[in-house]
């Protein structure tokens, strides 16, 4: 059994911010592979699905960002859990946007929700960073994460998102280096090769 965990702040007024993508990310899975409807428990909307022949429960803490861990460790605790059945979604300053970056273990890199909940359930849980990108200024950080993705971010992030519910069960069956090649394969297609002067252009399968 596995916990996703997306990482948000509850409520209309932050639905679309950044800082949300972790959220965005968990609602993709859910509505791609027919979880049951979303409940309120462990201070979190719950639902319930399998994927990949596993059962997954994904969460979104409802407690704001910085007190995210309170949520996870209560549902981990409770499904009799260890923090390597833990894979949190999450925004990620140091990766441009639409890259992603899976890891187990490791620190919170100033993200106060992975700060909260590694407080809550130490730090060997699995990190699916979510590139956000960095807006050059150290002072306008805060105000970047909290305001809304633009018109422009609009295509990479439907792809990102697209493949991170689509390569999901891989998250579930344990495959986390498959699951990350995947989705940046399906990100970055490879291009067919172009024919030399001269040449016809290579055939492609129908």
């Amino acid at each position: 059994m596995k916990l996703f965990v997306g990482l948000g702040n509850p409520g209309t007024k932050y639905a679309r911010n950044r800082h949300n993508i972790g959220f965005m990310a968990v609602d993709g899975i859910i509505r791609r592979h027919s979880f049951s409807p979303e409940r309120q428990k462990f201070q979190a909307l719950m639902c319930e699905g399998l994927m990949g022949g596993e059962k997954v429960v994904a969460l979104k803490p409802q407690t704001y960002m910085n007190e995210s861990g309170q949520s996870v460790g209560e549902a981990m605790r409770f499904f009799k859990l260890e923090p390597k059945d833990v894979i949190v979604f999450y925004d990620e300053l140091d990766l441009a946007p639409g890259k992603i970056r899976v890891k187990l273990g490791g620190g919170a890199a100033g993200h106060n929700g992975i700060r909260s909940i590694t407080q809550h359930i130490g730090a060997d849980f699995i990190r699916v960073r979510l590139g956000i990108g960095h807006p050059g200024d150290r002072a306008r950080v805060h105000s970047h994460v909290l305001s809304d993705f633009a018109k422009a971010d609009q295509d990479w992030l439907d792809k990102l998102l697209d493949a991170v519910a689509a390569e999901a069960p891989l998250l579930a069956e344990g495959k986390d280096a498959t699951f990350a090649n995947k989705v940046h394969l399906a990100l970055n297609p490879p291009r067919a090769p172009k024919a030399a002067p001269g040449e016809p252009a290579p055939k492609t399968k129908e």
